[in-house]
């Protein structure tokens, strides 16, 4: 039995803390998950498509989302694709999989009953789909009891967490961690988790095949599953499915260093950058002048990316009477820059409003310098 497992589209997830045609363009990838999954099916000589919950977003997506998905998947009549529901689209969505029934194509299988589903080619699939958000129970359990044939090979399906493998942190509904083995599976699909992970031999996450953000920090893939025979040890290989990349660079700095060099080392080549969002995160110490010029660079980088923002509230900014001399030696410029020194330096003051103090006066010690110049 060859197969690829996925999870975790999301279709429709809007990306509201984005602005521009950013949220558009990565919602469009999202849905060119799709083709990308069955090109990988037709190179590889796959018939079945196994979707291990969170297809869609919410548990009302628009019907663009839901009829464009369902269309696409009709387009591959080929290849059989498995739809499982999860906590984000579970089945106490009754209108989104009443509408799903009544227009699925007829290569689309919607596993909602925790039951047997025959995949031909000596494969049964055993689903357990979310019955809600919060099921507060393990609904993988029923595998174990679920009677197949002898030489059948044995395929779970299931959507959470298993220990503290979960998107949500929730532990009540935690999947057994040796649910494969108590259950005879030859493989447990899983999805929840949104990035690729093997728990065990027989248990692998395959992580959304498109990033949607910066907590796993790795390109999204899908995972192609070859079984030879039940019981053998299931061969898995990551399939690359990701249009974007979701990078975070450390730059750590120290007092004398070169923060632009710095910077131009860790940023990727300038082909990739449009389909990059990159998260640098600052760290270390550096001098006002030193920190103008990070942001400065920053704001220069940013339109070659999808996205680009600087995280500047580990670093440290070190400033003595020159740096301020330069903004002002008097008058209300330089009342503001003293008030806004002191307040980056005051212990009562939270470290979210110290970073801010700071940020104010690299920004002011560079609106300063753009004049003199």
């Amino acid at each position: 039995m060859r197969f690829i497992h996925s999870s975790d589209l999301h279709l429709g997830k809007r990306f509201g803390n984005f602005s521009g045609d950013l949220p558009s363009r990565l919602r469009e990838a999202r849905h060119a998950v799709l083709g990308k999954l069955a090109e990988h099916a037709r190179l590889n000589g796959v018939e079945t498509i196994l979707l291990a919950g969170d297809t869609f977003d919410t548990e009302t997506p628009a019907a663009d989302v839901r009829r464009q998905a369902l269309t696409e998947m009709a387009h591959h009549a080929r290849i059989r694709w498995v739809m499982l529901p999860g906590n984000h689209d579970s089945l106490q969505a009754t209108e989104l999989w009443a509408l799903l029934a009544r227009e699925a194509p007829d290569n689309v299988i919607l596993a909602t009953q925790p039951a047997p589903i025959d995949l031909a080619g000596g494969a049964i699939l055993l689903p357990a789909p979310c019955t809600t958000r919060r099921p507060g129970r393990d609904l993988s359990e029923w595998m174990d009891g679920a009677a197949t044939a002898d030489g059948v090979i044995r395929i779970g399906l299931a959507h959470g967490a298993i220990q503290t493998f979960s998107e949500d942190a929730v532990g009540i509904e935690v999947i057994a961690p040796d649910r494969a083995r108590r259950a005879g599976l030859d493989y447990l699909a899983l999805g929840d988790w949104h990035g690729a992970i093997q728990v065990d031999s027989h248990t692998h996450y395959s992580g959304t095949p498109e990033q949607d953000r910066f907590k796993h920090d790795r390109s999204g893939v899908a995972l192609l599953v070859d079984i030879a025979s039940a019981g053998a040890m299931p061969e898995v290989t990551p399939i690359p499915t990701a249009s974007f990349a979701w990078r975070t660079f450390d730059l750590h700095l120290l007092a004398d260093d070169d923060p632009v060099a710095a910077l131009n080392a860790l940023l990727p080549d300038l082909r990739e950058r449009r389909q990059t969002l990159a998260r640098v995160v600052g760290s270390g110490r550096t001098g006002l002048a030193a920190r103008t010029a990070l942001t400065a660079a920053i704001d220069r980088a940013a339109p070659d990316f999808a996205w680009l923002d600087l995280d500047e509230t580990g670093l440290a900014t070190l400033c003595d009477v020159e740096d301020l001399d330069l903004i002002d030696r008097a008058g209300a410029l330089r009342e503001a820059a003293d008030a806004l020194l002191a307040e980056s330096a005051d212990p009562s003051r939270s470290a979210a409003d110290r970073a801010i103090a700071v940020a104010a006066l690299a920004r002011l010690y560079g609106y300063a310098q753009q004049v003199s110049q």
